[in-house]
């Protein structure tokens, strides 16, 4: 006989949430693995659009694979054959190019990660960006060459933008519901790289294999040289500028060779904020995923009692030159940050390539900036406009490469 009571097993049940729209440019890089690592971690809460990568097919299939993705990018046009071939039968769409990379950051997505590493992710960046609804920006360099830009377009488009870099992120916890004007000073924290104790001399013949030996954090190539010559450093007191609105005079930067205070800020009433972990980017990555909330990440946690001491050292300019190069360009603004980039990525790749030694990589860009004077002053309008700065610096700092061979 049928009653009107419900039974147990026909309770009505708590409604949950939909899985959240997920899409990440630059999957197969460091910062890709590690986002992917979260999902993978809690499949049911996530639907992976589109995984973007630049040459390595093998593993942007696998993950394709193992993340149901929608679609999958390759953004070298090469490898398209490749790619097609590890998805055939999957039911994963396949694209390869550009407009396809364009393509991937427009797809619909709750949430986009931003981390194709290089002036290479302004534009898909910009196109995430534009759906006006979160971007997890791991690409310091759309600050660093298209600020103003790039800062504009979050406005224009409502998008939650989310510091990926732990120097970003931990500013941005700090400084939550704290008025601009109440804020001193924000000062990130530098591990001091693999050279951080090496003299001139030494660091003259240091090849590849030494600067990427990373003493704290497990990074992509470009990024690991980048921190060994502190212009990674640099680069993100470019980007604070932009993300925090704050002027050069109120950015700085402290040796801290434990990275576990990733930032530290200084307040009007005499208090100096902080925030701490053990040097895992997953952690600021979750923090991104996780937004307006917080999430479990199986990293390993902070035992102060343990670690012993915290130090601090100021960023020696004469051995880093980089650092400062970097500060002047903060200080002039225009396109001299575009330049900066650029240089910069041409003497890593130099570098890397063992063309020029370690030193080489900030006289290079030094150079360039000063060849460069008149793209500097430039107030470039759109992405397109930037692009082209960026593409002339490049052809100017290759031509000085053999000075420096």
């Amino acid at each position: 006989m049928l009653t009107s009571q419900t039974s147990p097993d026909t309770e009505p049940r708590a409604k949950t949430k939909p899985p959240r729209r997920i899409s990440i440019l630059g999957a197969t890089g460091s910062i890709g693995e590690s986002t992917l690592d979260l999902i993978g971690r809690d499949p049911d809460a996530y639907e992976v659009v589109a995984l973007t990568g630049c040459k390595n097919v093998a593993r942007l299939a696998e993950l394709a694979i193992l993340h149901h993705a929608e679609l999958a990018v390759v953004a070298d046009p090469s490898r398209y054959a490749d790619l097609k071939a590890a998805l055939a039968g999957t039911g994963i769409e396949t694209a390869s190019g550009e407009r396809a990379l364009l393509d991937a950051a427009s797809r619909p997505a709750d949430w986009v990660m931003a981390a194709i590493v290089g002036a290479a992710g302004l534009k898909p960046t910009l196109r995430a960006v534009r759906q006006g609804t979160a971007t997890a920006l791991a690409n310091k360099e759309c600050l660093v060459s298209a600020g103003s830009i790039f800062m504009a377009e979050v406005a224009r488009h409502g998008t939650t933008l989310l510091p990926v870099d732990s120097e970003h992120s931990a500013a941005r916890q700090v400084m939550i519901g704290t008025k601009p004007e109440r804020i001193e000073r924000v000062c990130l924290t530098a591990s001091g790289g693999p050279f951080r104790t090496w003299s001139l001399v030494q660091m003259a013949n240091a090849g590849p294999e030494q600067a990427l030996k990373h003493p704290n954090w497990s990074m992509g190539a470009k990024v690991t040289i980048d921190s060994a010559t502190l212009m990674n450093k640099g680069l993100e007191l470019i980007e604070a500028h932009h993300l925090f609105a704050l002027s050069p005079d109120k950015l700085d930067v402290l040796v801290h060779p434990q990275s576990i205070v990733h930032c530290l800020v200084y307040m009007s009433d005499g208090a100096v904020l902080a925030q701490l972990s053990c040097p895992d980017m997953r952690t600021p990555i979750a923090y991104s995923l996780a937004w307006p909330e917080r999430m479990h990440v199986p990293n390993k946690r902070l035992d102060l009692a343990e670690i012993g001491a915290l130090t601090f050292e100021t960023p020696d300019p004469e051995r880093f030159p980089a650092l400062r190069l970097a500060k002047d360009v903060l200080a002039a603004g225009g396109s001299a940050g575009t330049v900066l980039n650029a240089a910069n990525e041409v003497a890593v790749a130099a570098f890397l390539e063992k063309r020029v030694g370690f030193l080489a990589i900030a006289g290079l860009v030094e150079v360039t900036l000063t060849a460069c004077a008149d793209l500097t002053g430039i107030v470039p309008q759109t992405a397109d406009d930037v692009l082209e700065i960026d593409e002339e610096a490049r052809i100017r700092a290759r031509g000085w490469l053999p000075r420096f061979a």
